[in-house]
């Protein structure tokens, strides 16, 4: 018998913004992560060109940075690509 572990987040907690906030550093992290292993890139090669530290890109991959404007151009520049965000889906791309 396997076990598997479902959260529900209750509505209004979806609401809140640090909760919002959160899912859009996630979901920040994943897209940069996932352009990175596209382009077949360690930390350390997107950190240096994206002019940023190694602990920086690692930072970002683990959700732990709010993604501002600059660092996205900064970013977008660095993986050669353009972003793309959807406020409505809350959605990151670079492509």
């Amino acid at each position: 018998m396997s076990s598997h572990t479902s959260w529900k987040v209750p509505s209004e907690h979806r609401e809140d913004p640090a909760y919002r906030a959160a899912g859009r550093r996630m979901d920040f992290a994943q897209t940069v992560y996932d352009r990175r292993s596209a382009l077949g890139w360690s930390t350390a090669e997107l950190a240096r060109r994206a002019d940023i530290s190694e602990e920086d890109v690692d930072a970002i991959e683990e959700s732990s940075v709010e993604p501002t404007l600059e660092l996205i151009e900064r970013l977008a520049t660095a993986l050669e690509a353009r972003a793309r965000i959807d406020p409505r889906s809350g959605g990151w791309s670079f492509r």
